[in-house]
């Protein structure tokens, strides 16, 4: 075995062994991770920046010293003079690779910018926001009825909009008076009042009449992706929405590996803390700009997000969340402010709201899904799935709602596949294949026409095919299963057994290539055994939890299917159900609500009664702990199947007919070779 270093990139989970000296860049490029360079490796262009990490990571089996890569050289030292290097960066073409090293390339070394595909839904929301405005005219100073300008400008609410006790904070307080004499008397106060609030506070005052509008961050923070909403607080409109990777996967793809490394690293916890604040007031800054409005404007913030993020947002060790029972430091929901959570892209007055969580595995982000599809007002049993690298799963109607997560992993999202990037321009996401040739057709991020198209290639000349994300394997997997590519146990057969030389050797295993750009210079895309065993081992998490959930309600089958989020506004239900990810149901009754999570941030920004309503519900939701229960296990085995071991899916046969394949020629006899030999 090599003893060479081993270097992994960050997100994209890519990893190899590289001889002492080489420089990250070399290695990056020779893994296929997407780390900018226009200057030949100079240390001019500083498109190459990456971020070392340090620290006992146990989710990659590897401790990182702090001379892992190699010191500042002249050069760096050089950039850094003259333009600046951020805290912590270093250039690839510079550092060398001395040690195992975890290496972050961050969303601006990326030549491929990911595409966050958590847009804003499009939502009919009843205007009721905790944040408004009022314009009044306030009573000049008088010297025989002494009173303050505070005073004065509290009475003036109270007689001219029967505004009730009014609070300030110093900020206000110290530019009230230079305020309203320059308005001439008269000011555009900006007045807070919370569902539990028996009083207003003001957050920030204008002279004279305010023209501009106040705004709101509806803020969906994920393990994997920070997705943010500009929200005009007038009329709930969405200025815009963008996103970026969360830098804490940097210490760990999924929940568990970052409380791994805050037990493992003193600190740890702070340190996840800080880069997630910064990515925060980075999006928030990015979209106040984009939208030609001073950040001041932006009055409150509303968050959701799952157990451990919300740990690591508020600055609270998440230990015991890795361990039962799971317990949260609060799972009611928070009013802080904007300083509490050194949020610097916003009013400093500003005010932040975080949903409640439902238990220590079922967060915030479970809890803004029902709040926007509403399953304890459904009629028919509606199952919710919220898929990400931890999936929320909600079933219930009038009578009762479950609640449950599921550690599917990275895989959904373009993780630990061997081909697989974040959901960025070149990235396949659509995948066809002919069952009788064999043959494939794809189409990419940034581009309508199919690859079989004679203007694909044009029309794809900018980005070229770089990789497969999430949408992209799930389709591949499901269409290779319906071809016959893969049997039922989810073994990719040789080239003799399918009969397209698209199935090649790989090792002891078989791959089926997808896209051959090597003529070019471009890359072979294959889908490995390895890839659809990550893929099997999602999808059985994410059925094993909801059948969990269908066992406790006492029901075999639900009447309607909810696929929330990224993965449900871009994978189609029938690819879903031949892979087995979701139960059995009716195609016609299995619909996307696209980024629910979103969308119910959204409605308790513009909607303060709407907090009072979901902080109502979240008690009446009876949670499941899928870590416990010795049944999840059992579902999670006969669900590895594509699509099920023993489910009989009766409703995807009315209009699928899967293959009767079986490549594993491991055993013998009447067994027709399905009987594995025995390692000795």
């Amino acid at each position: 075995m090599s003893t060479d270093p081993l270097v992994i990139f960050t997100p994209s989970g890519k990893r190899g062994r590289f001889p002492a000296g080489t420089p990250v860049l070399t290695a990056a490029r020779q893994l296929g991770v997407d780390l900018d360079s226009v200057c030949g490796g100079r240390g001019i262009c500083s498109k190459c920046q990456i971020t070392p990490s340090y620290g006992e990571f146990s989710k990659h089996g590897v401790t990182v010293a702090e001379d892992a890569l190699t010191e500042f050289n002249e050069v760096e030292a050089r950039y850094d003079r003259i333009r600046g290097l951020k805290e912590g960066r270093r250039l690839g073409c510079q550092a060398k690779v001395q040690r195992d090293v975890v290496i972050d390339v961050p969303p601006e070394s990326q030549v491929h910018k990911q595409v966050v595909r958590k847009e804003a839904t499009m939502r009919d929301i009843v205007m009721d926001p905790a944040t408004r405005l009022y314009y009044v005219e306030v009573a000049e100073p008088d010297m025989h009825e002494p009173t303050g300008d505070l005073e004065r400008l509290q009475r003036a609410l109270a007689e001219q909009w029967e505004i009730g006790e009014v609070r300030t904070g110093m900020a206000v307080l110290r530019k009230l008076q230079p305020v309203v004499r320059k308005g001439n008397w008269t000011a555009t106060v900006a007045l807070y009042k919370g569902h539990n609030d028996t009083h207003d506070t003001i957050l920030d005052i204008w002279p004279g009449f305010f023209e501009g509008r106040l705004y709101g961050l509806a803020i969906d923070l994920g393990s994997t992706t920070i997705a943010a909403h500009l929200t005009d607080l007038r009329n709930g409109s969405v200025l815009h929405s963008a996103g970026v990777m969360n830098p804490q996967i940097r210490f760990g793809e999924d929940l568990m590996s970052r409380v791994s490394y805050a037990m493992m690293n003193p600190g740890g916890d702070v340190e996840m803390t800080a880069v997630v604040r910064g990515a925060i007031n980075a999006l928030a800054q990015s979209l106040a700009a984009e939208a030609a409005i001073d950040p001041g404007q932006v009055m409150e913030a509303v968050f959701v997000c799952n157990p451990v993020m919300h740990h690591l947002l508020l600055g609270i060790d998440p230990v015991e969340l890795g361990q039962a029972p799971f317990a949260l430091a609060t799972s009611n929901a928070l009013s802080l402010t904007a300083p509490d959570l050194e949020l610097t892209a916003m009013n400093p007055s500003g005010r932040v709201y975080i949903l409640p969580c439902i238990a220590g595995h079922v967060g915030a982000d479970c809890a803004a899904v029902a709040l926007s599809e509403e399953p304890h007002k459904s009629d028919d049993l509606v199952l919710i799935v919220d898929v990400g690298t931890n999936a929320e799963i909600l079933l219930g109607d009038k009578s009762r709602v479950l609640a449950c997560s599921s550690p599917t992993g990275p895989a959904f999202e373009g993780a630990q596949i061997s081909s697989g990037q974040r959901a960025a321009p070149g990235a396949i996401e659509r995948v066809e294949i002919d069952p009788a040739t064999k043959e494939s057709r794809f189409r990419v991020i940034g581009s309508d026409l199919w690859s079989d198209d004679p203007a694909f290639a044009e029309a794809i000349g900018a980005t070229g095919v770089s990789g497969i994300c999430g949408s992209g394997i799930i389709e591949a997997v499901a269409e290779m299963r319906m071809a016959g590519i893969v049997d039922g146990s989810g073994l990719i057969g040789s080239a003799e057994q399918v009969g397209t030389p698209r199935c090649e050797a790989t090792g002891r295993t078989h791959s089926y290539l997808l896209f051959d750009g090597s003529a070019e210079g471009g890359p072979r895309i294959s889908v490995t055994q390895g890839d659809i065993r990550a893929i099997q081992l999602a999808k059985s998490a994410l059925y094993a939890g909801a059948r969990l959930l269908m066992d406790e309600m006492g029901v075999d089958k639900v009447e309607r299917v909810v696929l929330a989020g990224a993965f449900g506004a871009h994978i189609s239900p029938k690819h879903a159900m031949v892979l087995g990810m979701i139960p059995d149901a009716p195609l016609d009754r299995v619909f996307s609500a696209g980024n629910a999570a979103g969308t119910g941030a959204r409605i308790a920004l513009c909607n303060v009664a709407s907090r009072r309503e979901i902080e109502e519900t979240v008690h009446r939701i009876t949670k499941v702990e899928t870590a416990i229960e010795p049944r999840f296990q059992e579902h999670f085995v006969a669900a590895n199947a594509i699509p099920h071991a023993t489910a009989p899916f009766p409703e995807l046969h009315k209009i699928v007919t899967l293959p009767d394949v079986s490549f594993n020629t491991a055993g013998s006899g009447e067994d027709g070779g399905r009987r594995r030999r025995r390692r000795g």
